[in-house]
């Protein structure tokens, strides 16, 4: 088969969608890729894959939207696509309807949590979901990464001619482990600058307000510990409602002395081996891959309560669930894992041992051929 990976940004295709490629490609299938020109895409075409680029807008503008679904549509007819899998929220809308008017005969959707949340407005929640029961309309498959978001479309009948099912979510198993020997582990703390007696703390995300950035800087003024800070803003990001708040963690002085910024990062693999904690803080999720590669790496994890976050996470057994937009609770989770050695230990091992069982990547994309049928 003639398969098309889509999704808005080069980041996304490079970082979540990469490894399915090469699965489906090794299955036998062509594989094209396609999203919004960016610095990545030739890191792609030098796996070997012909991307297209296409300008796919993450925003409400919709005459750029019209333009990009002709193109898409101009593009899927050209390739003659047999299936066009979408993913992320804007770019799986267009490109359904596209696909749908180009005639492409197989029409499948990853939604890596979908954009609707409990914790959005009603009216702009009811919007967003009513864009996807029209566009749920063209779909032949729809997959989701939690079970809680394959309950939710059901319910909404978000899928009425296809299948609906979790797939779950899963990391390179052979990138992510913990440090071993612990001399190796101590190597990477002086090589990034931590003291042996340093118990640092890592959040991994976009530099965007629903990563939960402006509680965990309130929240570090209560936590003796150091935070590592792993992510940069995308060009499309609307993030200018967190600069407040990264401008007092870089003055503040309690704060800048514990809070460090390290931008964006190809070996974070290595970093969380350096790390003692993870945190992830988030408004909203699909089912987040860091919490995964942190778990993976036996590091116990304190997040929000949130659908994706919640399935992964077994509060007080791999780590601790807290309340969204609550610093206080947060603070009160990273101090108790910071002044027990023993709890972050048992919980590490316990994250670790579930990741394996349920996470592993090439479980997950064998998966996905199956439910396509690409297998």
């Amino acid at each position: 088969m003639k398969i098309c990976q889509i999704c808005a940004v080069d980041f996304s295709l490079y970082h979540m969608l990469l490894p399915l490629m090469k699965g489906m490609r090794e299955a036998g299938h062509e594989v094209v890729g396609v999203c919004s020109e960016g610095p990545l895409v030739e890191k792609i075409r030098a796996e070997g894959f012909q991307v297209e680029t296409v300008e796919i807008e993450r925003s409400m503008n919709l005459l750029s939207h019209a333009k990009s679904f002709k193109q898409l549509t101009n593009l899927f007819k050209n390739e003659k696509f047999d299936l066009v899998h979408a993913h992320t929220p804007v770019a799986s809308l267009i490109a359904r309807f596209a696909a749908k008017a180009a005639g492409v005969p197989n029409i499948a959707y990853t939604a890596h949590g979908f954009y609707f949340h409990d914790n959005m407005p009603a009216l702009k929640r009811n919007l967003f979901l009513s864009l996807e029961w029209l566009a749920g309309r063209q779909t032949n498959a729809l997959m989701t990464q939690a079970e809680e978001d394959a309950e939710t479309a059901r319910r909404y009948n978000l899928c009425p001619k296809g299948t609906i099912t979790a797939i779950g979510n899963g990391v390179d198993t052979a990138r992510f482990y913990p440090a071993t020997p612990k001399s190796y582990r101590k190597a990477l703390r002086t090589e990034f600058g931590a003291q042996d007696n340093e118990t640092v703390i890592l959040m991994v995300g976009r530099l965007v307000r629903e990563k939960g950035y402006v509680e965990l800087v309130q929240a570090m003024r209560k936590v003796d510990a150091t935070l590592w800070i792993v992510g940069s803003r995308l060009d499309s990001d609307h993030a200018s409602d967190i600069n407040d708040a990264i401008s007092l963690a870089e003055t503040d002085p309690k704060l800048k002395k514990r809070i460090r910024f390290l931008g964006y990062r190809t070996d974070v693999n290595q970093i969380m081996r350096a790390c003692d904690i993870f945190t992830l803080p988030s408004h909203r999720e699909g089912m987040p891959r860091s919490i995964i590669e942190a778990m993976m790496t036996g590091l116990p994890v304190v997040a929000t309560d949130i659908r994706g976050s919640r399935e992964e996470v077994l509060d007080g057994t791999t780590g601790i669930l807290v309340p969204v937009q609550s610093p206080d609770k947060l603070a009160d989770a990273l101090c108790r894992l910071v002044n027990s050695p023993k709890l972050r230990e048992n919980m590490g091992t316990a994250g670790r041992e579930r990741a394996l069982e349920l996470y592993d990547e090439q479980k997950v994309i064998a998966r996905q051929l199956n439910i396509l049928k690409l297998g």
